[in-house]
């Protein structure tokens, strides 16, 4: 009987360990690993001065970045604005010319995301002063007496920074559609969001952005490219954004409003975490180029900009692709 009962406990423990084993495997971030195209065309460049910016991928705790590749006729310098530390490439075209073709090849690793919202875990402060533009408004976002309003309303009875950034996370998958449809959607226009209810990815943060400012929750805007899951390589249409709010103790939490909204049994996943099938390009929103750019600020930066004497060029086409490595 005691020979029995110690092979009885060494299956309990053994399949103990395995259970746990499996449980450590399945709480590594994924990750994805792949070649990211970046493409841009001018085609008959008039007579003029044509300056030209493109925003370049960063290398950041979330992913690996390399550009592996320059391909263009014209030469590029390395710069960074100022206000948010994107990284971007400038050009200047010898106009006319009858085409220009640019491609950026880059090696990346994109990272799980995964937050630690309930744990005893810590991160490095942020100063005070790195904080505050991110509690100021954009020229979409205002921070006016109608959003201030409604932030208090959707956080009533919450005590804490989190547990605010859970309310407002939640009104905004719950109350907003993501809908394409006329015209409006994608420039990050909260009076548009709360007017109609609906948007894209850029429409959703502006919203939840908007309203974590308002309730005094640091919070930026994210952007950069989706990755199809399940598919090794392809084309990507264009491109998908998110936010992060800050806490302090924990950082900076992601949260994606837009994809829960597409897909609810994901609702709790993408507040704190972040899935692999992306790569990010920039962050914030009113963009100043570095050389400056004489038109207005931009309203967000993850496609080529283009000025001839002065004045925007949007004569361009451009094209993303990738493949898994």
């Amino acid at each position: 009987m005691r020979g029995h009962r110690y092979v009885f406990l060494l299956i309990i423990s053994l399949t103990v360990l395995n259970a746990l084993a499996h449980g450590a495997a399945a709480a590594e971030p994924t990750k994805r690993h792949f070649f990211f195209s970046y493409k841009v065309r001018l085609g008959d460049v008039p007579a003029g001065a044509l300056r030209l910016w493109i925003p370049v991928a960063p290398n950041n705790g979330e992913q690996t970045v390399r550009l592996a590749k320059v391909s263009s006729p014209v030469p590029l310098t390395p710069e960074k604005e100022d206000e948010y530390g994107n990284s971007l490439l400038f050009g200047s075209v010898k106009a006319p010319a009858k085409e220009v073709e640019i491609e950026l090849l880059y090696d990346v690793t994109r990272r799980e995301t995964q937050g630690d919202l309930t744990g005893s875990g810590t991160t490095g402060s942020v100063p005070r002063e790195e904080l505050a533009r991110f509690l100021m408004p954009d020229r979409l976002v205002p921070l006016n007496e109608r959003i201030r309003k409604l932030a208090a309303e959707v956080t009533a009875g919450r005590a804490t920074p989190l547990a605010k950034a859970r309310a407002i996370y939640d009104y905004t998958v719950d109350n907003l559609s993501y809908d394409k449809s006329g015209t409006g959607w994608g420039r990050g226009d909260i009076d548009y969001v709360c007017d109609l209810k609906r948007g894209n990815c850029t429409d959703f943060h502006s919203l939840f952005i908007g309203l974590c400012r308002a309730s005094g929750i640091p919070a930026r805007f994210i952007i950069g490219f989706p990755l199809p899951e399940g598919t090794r390589e392809g084309r990507i249409g264009g491109y998908h954004c998110w936010a992060e709010f800050y806490l302090e103790g924990k950082g900076w939490v992601p949260a994606d409003a837009s994809e829960a909204s597409k897909d609810k049994t994901r609702k709790e996943y993408y507040f704190g975490n972040l899935c692999e099938n992306r790569v990010e390009f920039t962050r914030g929103r009113d963009i100043l180029l570095k050389p400056p750019q004489q038109e207005d600020r931009l309203n967000y930066f993850i496609y080529p900009y283009a000025e001839l004497d002065g004045k925007p060029y949007d004569k361009m086409e451009w094209s993303f692709s990738f493949r898994e490595i």
